[in-house]
Parts: C-alpha cells; sequence; structure tokens
C-alpha cells in the first residue's frame, strides 16, 4: 500500500503522538508498505535522513502549546504532490492543520480515510484563557463536526473510545492500543546506569522514584511532588528523579524547593527517546498521578522494562494494569503516599507484581500494533470501495495474537458493547 500519514507533531519533536506515529511508521515499512509522512517543520529535524518519505510544511509554534506546531503555507504544494503519490489511504493525527489538509487532500482524490484520536482536549482547557472560553460540551461539538466525515476512527484506548461516542459519533471505530518495541527497555550494562548515576548525583543504593513523560499540568506531577515528604520521613534516601519537559517544569522545580525536597527531587529535562530506556531501568518504581492519559505508553514501557507500577485508577490503563496483580492503583492523591511507601519497603511482593506486569505487556508490542493497524487499513479500503460500503470481515490469522483478540475491538459501534470493560484476567 502507498500510506500517507498527516500529522503536526513528529520526530524530533518528543511526545506520545509522535512515537506512535514513528512506531507505527517503522512498523508498516517492515511490513512492505510506502509510507510518505507530512507534517510540519521544525529546527532540530534531519532533512537528510528525511529525504522522499517526510514532507515538510512551513510552520510556527501553536499560541496555546509553543512546543507543537502548525502549518502556515504550501496546502497547494502538498495537494498536487500528493496527486503524484497515488496514495492508498490516509491516516490523520491531528485535528488542526495537516488534519484539515488531510481530510481536503481525501476528497479531492477520493482516497478513504482515517482519523486516529490521540487527545483528550477536555483535560486540556486551562491552556485556553483558562478555561474561560472553551466549555467541554464546546470541544465535544467541535470534536463531532471534524471527526464525522472519516471513513473510520481509531482510539488508542477504551476511554477514548467511550468519549468519542459521547460526543455523538455513530460511525466505526477501532480500539487500538499504541505497540511499543519491547527490546528498546531491556536492562543496559552497569557502566551506563553508573553514568547516568554520576550524572545525576544519585547513588547505587538510593531508592528511586520515577516520573517519565511531559511535564505539564494535567500530569498531576504536584500530587507527586506532595506525597514524597511522607516518603521521606520514612525512607530518608529516596529520590524522585522526573524525566521530561513541559510548561510547568520551572513552577514544579520551585514547588520542591518550598517543600524542602530540593536534594531529594532530580528534574533531568528532556531526554533523547534512545537514551529512555536507560532512564527506566534506574528506577525501583515508576509513578504516575495522571488520570489525561490516552495511550498509556509510559506505563507499557515502564512494566515492559520490569518496573513495578504505582498508577492513578483510571479507565485508559484498566486494561493491563489491575490493582495487586499487575500494578499498584489509589483512588486519591491522598493515599499515593502510602501507596509508594509501600511498594519501597516490600521489595518481593514489588518483584512478584512487576513480573506479572512484564508478561502482561508483552503482547502490546510494535509487531502487533503494526499488524493489526495494517489490518484495518485493508478493511477500510474494501469497505471503501465497496458499492455497499459494508465492513470486511477480518481473516481469522490477522487477529490471533491475544492484543487483538483481546484489546482490540474491531467493530462497528452498533456492535459494542456499553459501558467499561470488564477484562480482569
Amino acid at each position: 500500500m502507498n500510506i500517507g500519514i498527516f500529522t503536526d507533531t513528529y520526530s524530533p519533536q518528543i511526545s506520545g503522538v509522535a512515537t506512535s506515529i514513528a512506531t507505527l511508521e517503522e512498523e508498516l515499512r517492515r511490513r512492505g508498505h510506502n509510507v510518505y509522512i507530512f507534517t510540519t517543520t521544525d529546527p532540530n529535524a534531519d532533512r537528510a535522513s528525511e529525504e522522499g518519505r517526510v514532507f515538510r510544511l512551513p510552520s510556527i509554534p501553536f499560541v496555546f502549546f509553543p512546543e507543537r506546531r502548525i502549518a502556515i503555507a504550501g496546502m497547494s504544494k502538498f495537494i498536487r504532490l500528493v496527486g503524484e503519490l497515488n496514495l492508498d489511504i490516509i491516516h490523520t493525527h491531528t485535528e488542526f492543520s495537516l488534519g484539515l489538509l488531510g481530510k481536503k487532500i481525501a476528497k479531492k482524490y477520493s482516497i478513504p480515510i482515517v482519523h486516529t484520536y490521540h487527545t483528550m482536549y477536555v483535560d486540556y482547557l486551562h491552556y485556553i484563557a483558562n478555561g474561560k472560553i472553551l466549555k467541554p460540551n464546546m470541544v465535544k461539538r467541535m470534536t463531532r463536526s471534524f471527526c464525522e466525515s472519516y471513513q473510520a476512527l481509531i482510539a488508542p484506548t477504551q476511554k477514548v473510545r467511550h468519549h468519542l461516542e459521547e460526543c455523538g459519533l455513530n460511525k466505526l471505530i477501532y480500539t487500538i492500543p499504541t505497540g511499543t518495541d519491547l527490546h528498546s527497555f531491556e536492562r543496559p550494562d552497569e557502566e551506563t546506569l553508573d553514568a547516568i548515576r554520576s550524572e545525576l548525583g544519585i547513588s547505587k543504593d538510593d531508592p528511586i522514584v520515577l516520573s517519565l513523560g511531559r511535564v505539564a499540568y494535567e500530569k498531576n506531577i504536584d500530587a507527586i511532588l506532595d506525597a514524597f515528604p511522607e516518603v521521606l520521613s520514612e525512607i530518608p534516601n529516596a529520590k524522585l528523579v522526573i524525566v521530561g519537559d513541559g510548561p510547568v517544569k520551572a513552577e514544579l522545580e520551585e514547588k520542591s524547593v518550598e517543600l524542602g525536597l530540593a536534594d531529594s527531587v532530580i528534574f533531568t529535562g528532556a531526554v533523547e527517546w534512545a537514551k529512555v530506556g536507560n532512564y527506566y531501568q534506574l528506577g525501583h518504581l515508576f509513578v504516575s498521578a495522571s488520570t489525561s492519559e490516552t495511550q498509556g505508553l509510559t506505563y507499557i514501557e515502564a512494566m515492559a522494562s520490569g518496573l513495578p507500577v504505582v498508577a492513578k485508577r483510571d479507565e485508559s490503563i484498566e486494561d493491563f494494569l489491575i490493582d495487586e496483580k499487575t500494578g499498584f492503583l489509589f483512588d486519591s492523591d491522598e493515599d499515593l503516599a502510602a501507596r509508594l511507601l509501600f511498594v519501597l519497603k516490600n521489595p518481593g511482593r514489588a518483584k512478584q507484581i512487576a513480573q506479572n506486569g512484564r508478561s502482561e505487556v508483552l503482547c502490546y508490542s510494535a509487531e502487533t500494533f503494526g499488524k493489526t493497524v495494517e489490518a484495518t487499513y485493508m478493511e477500510v479500503i474494501a469497505a471503501y470501495q465497496s458499492t455497499e460500503r459494508k465492513p470486511v470481515d477480518l481473516k481469522p490469522t490477522l487477529l490471533k495474537s491475544k492484543m487483538a483478540s483481546q484489546v482490540f475491538s474491531l467493530t462497528s459501534n452498533s456492535h459494542i458493547r456499553k459501558g467499561r470493560s470488564s477484562r480482569r484476567d
């Protein structure tokens, strides 16, 4: 197939969306497809290595998310270019500039188009005039308006799927969790880890609580900082390592000083993707107090790294994080300190849960992700070409994996069981 991926967010930008697209692109290419990326310019991009596969439109930082960019010119050139590439399908990953362009091109050339809905915008309204302009119901109407013209939608989790249904979208929705390269999270040699410890000023004997991801308001990192004094009262040499960058990093650094945590909390800033796996291996546990996730990638990566995970209970992770079986969950921020202390003071139990967690996420491989999205494309193309516009059943061989058979919901809305997932195995 000739596949066109349209996105405002792409490498070298660091985000869950960029990681998801990079993983998908690599797997689709490995399966023999031609993949063309249409995205925004980035001053840090390696244009030489991208030649012939990545096409960038002139862009500027997005006013509400300065670390993200939106295209401002070059649309006509792209439209002509796509006409020459003979695309079989278009896959958009943004509701902004490149997403709108992808829709326009699909309509012009009669190309089937699918969209992955990555971001729950109701969790991000605080970035726009502190939530005083856009309200949740307005966002739902905008989401419905943007998504209703697609042949099919892809939701990374059941939580996102349910949100799309609540927006009034009555169409084919595939629930396809993002896969990851599990081999990237195997333990490196001790010299590599010792070098990172030395750089961060931590000892091999220090218990490390790891937070990794975008350092932003909606990630609720405040709750982890608030819980840490209680952890230190019982384990004085514990360290909290916060890996990543984002709009509230400076604010959180200031808060850590105010709480008297300056010697116990370390902010690393952004880390290259190729080195992220090493930072997971520093930790004794991984923690997240966020309920704004749509992919759960960092949880899966931590579990693949063999770390016990402490997470706030949320629908987005309920398929793979089960309390006291594959992870440790908490319901309110006030419960977090006790949960962290339990894991740190019970290493035997933590190790057992971590082993269960690693086994649980083996089905979230990049290979399975690519294979299932490929099958989705084939079904959508067949349906688009059919005069009756009926979905075509997938061959059984395409759905043999645990991930595909138990987690993915390759059905239309009319066949969805309403409510929360009941999977607890």
